[in-house]
């Protein structure tokens, strides 16, 4: 379907996407399209493409066929710091952080190519003291301020996951793809991830990879449910989330809709597929 004259260009565009790994075709055939400010999560099955989608998207693995598109801007061969410049971000499965670092300078890091004045900010005290205030804003955003001089390698892995989203949000992305942000964390990080998320100004559209359904529930509008790498339902997260080979894959552990709340989620139980 063709925008409608005057409306913006969908902010994810991906057209017959496929990728192959010798005779294995990891993602195969997937169409999706995201207008601005979408909450959109990708489920299925262990091994059913979610993470080497999110790789394509991102840019650290090129298809074998099919395009894709960032706000109208074909970016289908270009390289991961294009991306990056274009308002792509990310967060990894394992997070990704410098544990020699500080907890503040992996953020000053993560965001030094977005900021305007970056040039010269080294031999600036001035314009350090910018990147360095920018930084401490993203990490009172996820909880991190009182850990700031802190080496990054002794934070806990809830930490470093918040560290890992906070250095996501310091490119100030159009575009946020989250692999399993709710892996490995406590309810109460829970909650936080969701509080999070839930504040995310409309600007900045996300996908999420996530195998905590009740999470999924949280923060999606949408679903796409990948099986096999090709596309078994996308729609809206309850009528996905509803599908019966969905709830099967799932084990019935779709939650209802009145369950759908940061205190819902505080207790619940991880269901894998």
């Amino acid at each position: 379907m063709t925008p409608a004259p005057g409306s913006p260009p969908p902010v994810l565009d991906l057209g017959h996407l496929t990728r192959r790994y010798g005779s294995l075709t990891a993602v195969d055939d997937v169409a999706l399209r995201l207008p601005p400010g979408a909450r959109h999560a990708v489920i299925g099955p262990n091994g059913a493409g979610k993470t080497t989608l999110l790789n394509l998207i991102a840019g650290t693995d090129r298809p074998d066929r099919g395009t894709i598109a960032l706000n109208g801007t074909d970016v289908t061969r270009a390289s991961t710091a294009k991306r990056s410049r274009l308002g792509i971000a990310r967060s990894f499965q394992q997070p990704s952080v410098i544990g020699e670092l500080t907890v503040l300078d992996n953020i000053v890091l993560a965001g030094w190519a977005h900021h305007p004045k970056r040039r010269g900010a080294w031999r600036s005290p001035s314009r350090y003291r910018l990147h360095t205030e920018s930084a401490g804003r993203h990490l009172e955003t996820v909880g991190l301020a009182h850990l700031a001089h802190r080496p990054a390698s002794e934070l806990s892995h809830g930490q470093r996951r918040m560290l890992d989203l906070a250095a996501a949000l310091a490119g100030d992305p159009r575009l946020l793809l989250l692999d399993e942000p709710a892996a490995g964390l406590t309810d109460g990080d829970i909650g936080r991830l969701l509080s999070i998320l839930g504040a995310l100004p409309e600007s900045v559209a996300v996908v999420l990879v996530e195998h905590h359904v009740e999470v999924v529930a949280q923060v999606a509008t949408s679903v796409t449910v990948l099986a096999a790498g090709r596309v078994l339902v996308t729609g809206p997260t309850g009528e996905a989330l509803a599908h019966p080979e969905v709830r099967e894959a799932y084990q019935n552990a779709v939650p209802e809709p009145a369950a759908r709340t940061p205190e819902a989620i505080t207790g619940s139980t991880e269901a894998r597929g």
